[in-house]
């Protein structure tokens, strides 16, 4: 077989003839060609051949026209007619030739083309005159419309045109204008004007030759991509084209400015981001979301809007959601872990390029299970994956909780069966662990928990699924290719030959070695053969001599295994046999000695950790990364508050740079941080803390001013006035630099060499009726700024217009919710007469309507504007009015958002401690450099004679000298240098005034505050105690106590004690007497404070006074022996008992307690020495109870009682009462043989202190013929006889004692109706049957006796309907009445009757009682005794009498 194209071939010299037979197929398969092309020309040219004379009409269209006038008014298109018929003969000619060569085969054919040329040259020559005649007409008519076209305005012969370009390429614009006189050309981009002075040189070349218009673009950026704008005007109008150059530097299969992604980005919106990104700071196991707002609607937004983490795009999927609505893009993420914290960013494709935002988002750690626990570990990984084990490794947490690690718990999780289990316990210091006795084919996941003394931390997240195989094995598939482009994929397993027992395995060695475990590797047997291998491992101690096998809990199956036993200080060595279906190999060759590492020590920390200002609320970090540690896991960042001692974690998966910024920081707060070091090994001791830094705005070169405009025009100079930058960099604006341009002239002009302090310029020397336009530069300590765009034209003019010009510097302050306040300079130029108002205009966001802010004129420069809209923005702008109506309006405001911002500071108003009355304005995210700017009545800076200013720290204080009516009004304080407004104001009233006015005496005339005037307690033994309470005093504070007018001091029996430190001053009095009357006054001075605290104990209060203290000194007495520490009194059980209960204290051994009742001792009353109590239990009340119950207790040390008066028991009956209606049991139903009762348990039931009504369907019931309540002691019933349909319903018992009322309802229908009336109906019937049974009713003893020969007459009573029959039993055997036996019956009278009894007739008779009722047996035992044993007789039957009976 052959195959074409061998590679054998390439190179060999071919045999000469074959090279002849190529050309020759060459030379023929050309001059085929040849002729296949003419014979389609020349039939194209019979087709298409079409002649017009020179009488027949010729139309020409517009093109046509257009091309004559260019061909007449170029000089170098001009051709001659002798030239054009050359070339067109020339062109027969060739023609001609080509049919020569060629022919058409057959006579007919050449003459046919011959006769088609020659009549196509013969009209030529014809029409040659006409066609000459029209292009003069033509060139004469072009002429007269160039003529016309003079003095017109200018237009766009040939446009711009849109180019694509790659980034560093040349772009050149180019277009033609026509216009008479030649127009004034103006290159714009994105609508700003383009001046090459303001760029680097060569940047951009503007050149106009003749009409042709050109722009050129060198070394194109991205920043180049725009519209490009070129505006033309003279005297006549002006005229306009723009073109898009968009700049491209993605490379790949889309590229191409014919790809789908060029025409969309072509024309697609320009898109720009309308809000900014924040920081989020979220919480473990919780959701978050990021939000950007877009100026216009993203086209195929799910493909164009991405978003991406640490540089990873991000995809809708599981716990993510990308979704896109009302311009608004969003990131939902439903349970947040740790390892979704880094950076965010979206992009979004415009015009000009990709546009994108970045934010950071902080997941914190979620609260633990346990006060203490540590945080969860991250980045769990599975690598080295193999049929039965892998390894695991996880990142530490950053947070131990101030408690350290001592391990790690590893749980894993079977496919998706959702059940966690316990699988290994890793020490700490190691983040790296093996996990073996996996089973081949099944999937794992595996999380990590973080345990510590205080307990085990949550969960880490889980890890990706794995799944258990020989990742192996792909290495061993060969593919082989056949039949164009189809392959067999052939394992090199089966190229094995059979083996029965394997060879050992080689290279037996350590591929991991651990400070807790050894991972030993080899390599597979060769040959391995087709059946699986599993392998067994010995190990052996280096100089013992002796080797083991190692054991595993199942066989292993990968070429590596985990020794998780080894000893550590010893080295061992290793050798590995393989095992298949037939046996097992010899061992191969010994491992190099093997032993543990130690335990691996953390990385060191960073060096030269610095912070850096940034913003208001963020601090950049730099330090110097770690080197020489590829084990470097990243870096953990800590931050607190300066002079704080805990520390706080910024950040919770490791960053991997050397550079972070710190945000969510207070503004204006001190702040100190350090860096750890993190690595498997775990986190790593602190890096030097940094010095401690105060959150600002970082100081940067400023943004460019904005919006100038004219304020007065004189001959020669103008007064320019214009916006400061939005952005001041931090720091005080130190001047402006302000440049001029004529507009007939290209080079711009310094207006001043050193800075101007204001933004109001003069500007001099200036031509009259010339235009001007201006740019500025701000500078403040970092540099000048960036440069302004140029002004509108503004033309040199001096104003004689009698309304005045525009006010300037429209600034709103204090903005608010619903609020502002607008203020704003006078006009310079106030035109024939002075200003005599001011109208305020204001406009909505998106509206182009101004509406005025009062129907008024306003007489003052500033003005409050309430009664807005919150959460709208608004444009305001002012004219100045005079006498000949309003003037030229101010420039409009910048939008104003009104919204009351969290952290806005407001003007603080006080008195301090040396009682001057101030107010106060703290601005923590003002600059440096910042300034309080203080107004009173908004009309300048307050009185310095009435004032005096303070400032430090961020802070300034407004402090009043000498407070009267001069200072009342509104004091207003607004921040300089911050780039947003901060500022407001506090209307100071005459009554808050008053009240600061009396606090500051209060201050600079102290009074030592009373916490707690005189008080007077009584002591346990009589004393009396008269105390009062002040602040804490220093310890040279003096008391002076004055009694009745005179000072006293400490004395036995009335003791003054004065604690400084509590403020505490008590006199004690032991014995209260007639002396110690009168009024007591105690007067305090420490230092300049004072204060007097006067007492009166004086008649009726002194009396009062005075018993109470000889009652509790009698009381105090008595507790000196044995006394009741609680009285008598009585209490009732669940159990409807009356306890009457007392406790005594103090007692002893030989305390004798009593208890008495009406005078005489009660024996029933019990007493526990140990506990004191004594308990007097009467089981049931009654009126016999009733009396005076008593209690003593005494001893050698005295005697004490406690007596009870129940002469009166309503109370104790009616408590009884409702423990009873409590205690009642739910309604029961009962069937009986009269009807159907409906009963309650209850424990105690008293008829004259509880009453019981019975409802049925809320009808109370009475006792009747058919219904009949009562009630027992125990229970409470309704009887219903002789039950009907009409008796179903809803039963209520209601129970009333004393003041309580229960209720308690059953149901008494349906099954419980039809139970209850069946038990009734069969109770009923049981009781007919045995109303009418055959029984015995009496007449039978137990024993007879009776002696030989004597007659026996046995009577019984029997009762039954109908009559029952009647039989007699001997020994249950029927008797026959035959000779000596004979029966009678008389009525329920029955008789036998035994005639001449002797011994046969002893024996056990019963007679038998029968109807259809049932029967009864009634039995007695008969014995007959002979002469003589009569005695004997008698005993025995006096026995049988006596013995108790047997049943």
């Amino acid at each position: 077989m052959t195959l074409p194209h061998s590679p054998g071939n390439v190179g060999e010299p071919r045999p000469p003839q074959a090279v002849e037979v190529h050309r020759l197929e060459h030379r023929q398969e050309e001059e085929h060609k040849e002729e296949r092309q003419h014979s389609l020309q020349m039939g194209s040219s019979v087709r298409r051949r079409t002649f017009r004379s020179s009488e027949e009409e010729y139309q020409f269209s517009a093109a046509d026209y257009a091309l004559a006038a260019a061909l007449a008014l170029t000089a170098s298109s001009e051709k001659s007619w002798e030239s054009q018929l050359r070339r067109q003969t020339s062109a027969v000619e060739l023609e001609e030739r080509g049919q020569k060569r060629v022919g058409f085969g057959n006579d007919w054919e050449r003459m046919e083309v011959a006769f088609l040329r020659t009549q196509w040259v013969l009209r030529q020559r014809r029409d040659r005159k006409a066609l000459r005649w029209r292009m003069e007409e033509k060139v004469r008519e072009a002429k007269e419309l160039r003529e016309l076209c003079s003095g017109r305005g200018p237009w766009f012969w040939i446009p711009l045109r849109s180019h694509a370009v790659w980034e560093h390429a040349t772009v050149l614009l180019t277009c033609t204008v026509q216009a008479s006189p030649p127009p004034q050309v103006t290159w714009y981009k994105n609508d700003i004007r383009i001046d090459p002075r303001l760029f680097p040189a060569g940047k951009y070349r503007i050149t106009n030759n003749y009409g042709l218009l050109t722009l050129e673009i060198r070394r194109c950026t991205i920043e180049d991509a725009a519209t490009y704008t070129v505006m033309v005007k003279n005297a006549y109008g002006q005229a306009s084209s723009f073109a898009k150059v968009l700049v491209r530097t993605y490379v790949g299969k889309d590229a191409g400015f014919d790809s789908e992604i060029f025409k969309r980005l072509m024309v697609g919106p320009n898109v720009e981001f309308t809000s900014v990104l924040k920081p989020v700071f979220a919480r473990e196991k919780e959701p978050f979301t990021l939000s950007c707002l877009f100026s216009e609607d993203v086209l195929d937004a799910e493909q164009n809007i991405q978003w991406c983490l640490d540089g990873r795009l991000l995809r809708s999927s599981g716990r993510w959601q990308t979704l896109y609505a009302d311009r608004q893009a969003s990131l939902k993420v439903s349970c947040a872990y740790k390892e979704d914290e880094g950076l965010y960013t979206v992009q979004v494709p415009s015009p000009f390029g990709l546009r994108e935002q970045s934010t950071y988002v902080f997941v914190r750690d979620a609260p633990a299970e346990k006060p203490g626990a540590p945080g969860s570990p991250l980045n769990v990984r599975c690598l080295n994956v193999n049929r039965d084990c892998l390894i695991l490794t996880w990142t530490p947490p950053s947070d131990t909780r101030g408690n350290p690690i001592t391990g790690y718990s590893i749980e894993l999780c079977q496919g998706e069966s959702g059940q966690w289990v316990p699988c290994h316990q890793a020490p700490s210091g190691t983040c790296r662990c093996p996990i073996q006795g996996l089973i081949e084919g099944q999937s794992y996941r595996f999380r990590v928990r973080a345990v510590s003394t205080a307990g085990s931390s949550l969960p880490s997240k889980a890890s990706e699924l794995v799944v258990m195989g020989d990742h192996e094995e792909a290495q061993r598939k060969i593919e082989i290719p056949f039949d164009l482009g189809n392959k067999i994929t052939v394992s090199t397993d089966e190229f094995e030959d059979f083996v029965t027992i394997p060879s050992p395995p080689t290279n037996v060695h350590a591929s991991e070695i651990r400070d807790a475990y050894v991972v030993l590797s080899w390599e597979e047997p060769r040959p391995r053969g087709k059946t699986p291998l599993t392998y067994s491992l010995e190990k052996s101690v280096i100089g013992s001599g002796t080797w083991e096998a190692i054991n595993s809990e199942t066989p292993v199956k990968s070429p590596r295994f985990a020794l998780l036993d080894l000893e550590k200080g010893k080295s061992y060595v290793f050798k590995v046999r393989a095992i298949n279906q037939y046996g097992m190999s010899d061992p191969s060759e010994p491992s190099e000695p093997i032993a543990l590492r130690g335990k691996p020590a953390t990385l060191r920390p960073p060096a030269q950790v610095q912070a850096f200002r940034d913003t208001q609320t963020s601090v950049s970090l730099t330090w110097e990364p770690v080197k020489d540690a590829p084990e470097l896991q990243g870096y953990y960042i800590y931050s607190r508050q300066a002079g704080s001692s805990e520390w706080q974690t910024v950040n919770n998966k490791p960053i991997q740079g050397h550079k972070f910024t710190v945000p969510g920081l207070r503004t204006g707060k001190e702040y100190e941080f350090c860096v750890k070091s993190v690595s498997e090994a775990g986190v790593g001791e602190s890096s030097a803390i940094t010095e401690p830094i105060r959150v600002k705005q970082a100081l940067a070169t400023p943004s460019a001013p904005y919006d100038f405009a004219l304020l007065n025009c004189g001959k020669n100079d103008m007064v320019i006035g214009w916006k400061p930058p939005k952005r001041r960099g931090g720091g005080k604006i130190l001047g402006y630099f302000l440049d001029q341009h004529d507009s007939e002239e290209l080079d711009w002009h310094p207006v001043n060499q050193q800075p101007i302090p204001t933004r109001v310029c003069k500007v001099s020397n200036l031509r009259e009726g010339h235009f001007y336009e201006f740019r500025a530069r701000a500078a403040n300590w970092a540099g000048v700024g960036e440069l302004s765009a140029p002004s509108s034209l503004f033309e040199c003019k001096e104003w004689t217009m009698p309304q005045p010009g525009p006010p300037y510097d429209v600034q709103a302050f204090e903005v608010r919710a619903t609020s502002l306040m607008l203020k704003w300079e006078p006009p310079l130029y106030t035109g024939a007469g002075p200003v005599t108002g001011y109208r305020i205009s204001v406009q909505e966001e998106g509206s182009e309507q101004w509406k005025p802010v009062t129907p008024d004129l306003i007489s003052n420069t500033h003005l409050r504007i309430s009664d807005l809209q919150p959460g709208k923005s608004y444009v305001f702008q002012v004219q100045a009015v005079n006498s000949a109506g309003p003037g030229q309006p101010s420039l409009p405001t910048d939008p104003i958002l009104l919204e009351d911002k969290p952290d806005a500071q407001e003007i603080e108003v006080g008195v301090d401690e040396e009682g001057f009355i101030y107010l106060a304005f703290e601005a923590p995210e003002a600059p440096d450099s910042a300034e309080f700017q203080w107004s009173k009545d908004y009309k300048g800076p307050p009185d310095p004679q009435r004032v005096r200013v303070e400032e430090k720290a961020n802070k300034s204080k407004v402090i009043l000298k000498e407070p009267g009516l001069e200072d009342l009004g509104t004091y207003s304080v607004v921040v300089t240098d911050a780039d947003e407004d901060i500022s407001a104001s506090h209307t100071l009233t005459e009554e808050e005034l008053d009240k600061l006015k009396k606090l500051s005496h209060e201050i600079r005339n102290p009074v030592i505050k009373l916490i707690s005037g005189w008080n007077v307690d009584i002591l346990e033994k009589g004393e009396v105690r008269l105390w009062l309470e002040v602040e804490k005093l220093s310890p040279a504070a003096e008391l002076h106590l004055i009694f009745n007018e005179k000072e006293i001091f400490s004395s036995p029996n009335r003791k003054i004690n004065f604690d400084r430190e509590k403020g505490l001053v008590e006199v004690l009095i032991e014995n209260l007497s007639e002396d110690d009357k009168g009024s007591y006054t105690a007067q305090l001075q420490d230092g300049k404070a004072k204060n007097q605290i006067t007492l009166a104990l004086v008649d009726d209060e002194f009396d009062k006074l005075l018993r109470k203290a000889e009652a509790k000194r009698r009381d105090w007495k008595r507790k000196q022996g044995p006394h009741f520490e609680e009285p008598l009194q009585w209490k009732v059980t669940d159990d409807c008992q009356v306890l009457l209960t007392c406790k005594a204290t103090n007692t002893k051994k030989e305390t004798h307690f009593q208890w008495f009742f009406q005078k005489r001792e009660a024996p029933d009353g019990q007493y526990d020495p140990q506990t004191g109590v004594g308990i007097l239990c009467i089981e049931e009340l009654s009126k016999e109870d009733k009396g005076i119950y008593r209690a003593t207790v005494s001893d050698d040390r005295g005697e004490d009682d406690t007596i009870l008066d129940l002469t009166a028991l309503d109370a104790i009956f009616t408590e009884l009462g409702r423990i009873g209606a409590l205690s009642a049991t739910p309604l029961k139903i009962q069937g009986t043989e009269e009807g159907i009762r409906i009963f309650s348990k209850v424990k105690y039931y008293n008829i004259q202190y509880m009453r019981t009504t019975w409802f049925h369907k809320e009808k109370r019931l009475e006792s009747g013929d058919r219904v009949r309540a009562g009630n027992t002691l125990d229970e409470i019933w309704l009887h219903i006889l002789d039950p009907k349909d009409s008796d179903k319903g809803k039963y209520t018992l209601e129970i009333a004692a004393g003041k309580d009322t229960r209720q308690l309802s059953t149901d008494l229908s349906g099954q419980a109706f039809d139970d209850a009336f069946a038990e009734h109906q069969r109770l009923k019937a049981l009781a007919i049957i045995e109303k009418n049974r055959a029984k015995v009713v009496r007449g039978l003893p137990d024993v007879a006796t009776i002696m030989e020969d004597k007659t026996l007459c046995l009577t019984c009573v029997i009762s039954g309907d109908p009559t029952p029959e009647i039989s007699w039993l001997k020994n249950d055997q029927p008797v026959a009445f035959l000779d000596r036996y004979r029966m009678e019956v008389r009525g329920s009278e029955v008789t036998i009757t035994i005639e001449r009894v002797n011994s046969e007739d002893s024996g056990r008779y019963g007679v038998f009682v029968k109807n259809k009722y049932g029967s009864e047996t009634g039995q007695v035992t008969i014995s007959v005794f002979k002469h003589g044993e009569e005695a004997k007789v008698l005993e025995k039957t006096r026995g049988h009498a006596e013995a108790p009976p047997v049943f």
